[in-house]
């Protein structure tokens, strides 16, 4: 499989835990970029580190890098390609697929050996 580039996007993200049968905010919509899951148990959203919200629990300081797309819903293993590069290097993920393509989130601290390794794999970071 050939491998692809990726875009480290500027902004700094929060992901959100939320009850499930809990009102959206609004602030949450007048984002640039939010991903929000709703399940049986609870909601989660992704959205800017800037924008705050109320929610039950929330993890901070997570960077994006963008699989740049549009991708091909025939295209296979390419969350899993990059996962296991990153887990080799002991580096945890939060991934968000869109209908075009596909979002790693990893810690702050850790984008410079994320790239690095991305890198050493033949992926290209714009």
């Amino acid at each position: 499989m050939s491998t692809f580039t990726l875009k480290l996007l500027e902004e700094t993200f929060a992901i959100h835990s939320l009850a499930r049968d809990v009102d959206i905010p609004k602030a949450v919509f007048d984002a640039p970029i939010f991903f929000i899951a709703k399940t049986y148990e609870e909601t989660s959203i992704v959205l800017p580190q800037t924008i705050n919200i109320m929610s039950d629990e929330v993890e901070k300081d997570w960077q994006a890098l963008e699989v740049v797309g549009p991708l091909d819903f025939t295209l296979t293993g390419i969350l899993s390609k990059i996962s296991t590069i990153l887990a080799n290097e002991k580096i945890s993920i939060f991934a968000i697929s869109t209908f075009d393509t596909d979002y790693i989130l990893v810690k702050s601290q850790n984008v410079s050996l994320a790239t690095a390794a991305l890198l050493a794999n033949d992926y290209q970071i714009i």
